[in-house]
């Protein structure tokens, strides 16, 4: 049986607010490591990890968890993610640049994975005091307010987010966003992914492009983006599973956009990478 909802909700603003919100801006250099150059990580993002384990693990006796920074450690753990015992997936700190130079842009990710598939999913911004939550096939929802992606009028007026090195460098990248805005609107990355879906769920950001499929970054958007009434498919088409580890995924708010996007970006610069992989082979 899939815990309360709000009761998971709970356990993620406690954890938060005894953890993380003390040590913005007063973290000491002594408390910032990197994992490997750029990318970062805190006794922030290990105390949440470690709390929030230890929280969510008895709501759902025999439940499991693969954390970012457990993984960091034991790329083993993502095989839990395809086994039979319910899986929490933890991002304890996502935005963990943003946070060590006090940018106040940062998550907390959580979602619940059975039998691999999301059920369940929280994006909490510590900071703020918001809390998205969604359960498959019930909807998504900030408090009592149900969450709805959103398209604007023009496509111009688009904006969103667009990952990968592949995919900034490719034809159509530059032919559309080259200059800035383009005939598809807007493009601007956070460094935060959880802010992103964030956005996006509330109808101030429409489309996501993402090339790094971590199951702690993108697990509970996913299922928030598609309970808000949003299309969210891998670049081939095919679903999205928390294990996947496929080469991009693009989120939009409807199938219309999704197929304009994905024909006039995501499907040559997949071809222009394959292209380039088969000349070095």
């Amino acid at each position: 049986m899939i815990p309360d909802l709000q009761r998971v909700a709970d356990v993620i603003r406690d954890v938060a607010e005894r953890e993380l919100v003390p040590h913005f801006v007063t973290l000491s250099a002594d408390d910032i490591g990197e994992k490997s150059p750029g990318d970062f990580v805190t006794a922030v993002d290990l105390a949440m990890e470690k709390a929030l384990a230890a929280a969510l693990v008895p709501l759902l006796p025999g439940s499991l968890v693969v954390g970012e920074e457990a993984v960091h450690d034991d790329r083993g753990i993502l095989a839990l993610l395809e086994g039979d015992a319910p899986v929490w997936v933890l991002d304890p700190l996502d935005g963990t640049g943003n946070f060590t130079q006090g940018l106040p842009t940062v998550a907390v990710i959580v979602a619940l994975v059975i039998k691999g598939e999301t059920v369940a999913g929280w994006i909490y911004d510590p900071l703020n005091g918001r809390m998205a939550i969604a359960g498959k096939g019930e909807g998504a929802f900030m408090g009592s307010h149900r969450l709805k992606v959103a398209r604007p009028a023009e496509d111009r007026s688009l904006n969103g987010s667009i990952y990968g090195r592949f995919v900034r460098l490719s034809e159509p990248y530059q032919r559309i966003w080259g200059r800035g805005r383009g005939v598809l609107g807007n493009v601007f990355n956070t460094r935060c992914v959880g802010q992103e879906y964030l956005a996006r769920v509330m109808g101030r950001m429409h489309f996501g492009v993402y090339t790094r499929m971590k199951p702690w970054d993108h697990a509970a958007g996913f299922l928030l983006h598609q309970e808000a009434g949003g299309v969210a498919r891998m670049g081939d088409g095919t679903d999205y599973r928390p294990a996947e580890r496929g080469h991009v995924c693009l989120l939009t708010p409807d199938e219309d956009l999704w197929h304009t996007m994905h024909e006039q970006l995501i499907k040559p610069a997949m071809a222009e990478d394959a292209t380039r992989a088969k000349a070095k082979a």
